[in-house]
């Protein structure tokens, strides 16, 4: 695995993406552990398509994180921000959701 990691700078910067869906659907998707990746696929391979080299190269970081690492960034992220989105992917009961939902999208590279 790299020595690199994700920080909240790296997630501020996609600020609306996380922030796009409203939280109490976001939370219901996570109770859920709704497959978000196949829901979208022609949307995600559409975006994977145009990623510039550094976006790659971030997406590839964030695919080798571990969740406990990525939910800590949401930690800080929701300190700085207070975005509901980001206290609920923080959650540990989202664990099972993004471990889910990341391991789809590597299928998909």
């Amino acid at each position: 695995m790299s020595d690199k990691k994700i920080t909240y700078d790296d997630v501020k910067q996609y600020e609306s993406l996380f922030t796009m869906v409203p939280s109490f659907i976001l939370g219901t998707t996570i109770k859920r552990n709704t497959n978000v990746v196949s829901k979208f696929k022609s949307i995600v391979l559409s975006n994977l398509e145009s990623l510039s080299p550094e976006n790659r190269e971030k997406l590839n970081i964030i695919l080798e994180s571990e969740v406990s690492e990525l939910q800590s960034v949401m930690k800080i992220a929701y300190s700085k921000t207070k975005k509901k989105q980001y206290k609920l992917l923080a959650d540990p009961k989202a664990v099972d959701f993004i471990k889910f939902n990341l391991n789809e999208l590597k299928k998909l590279l």
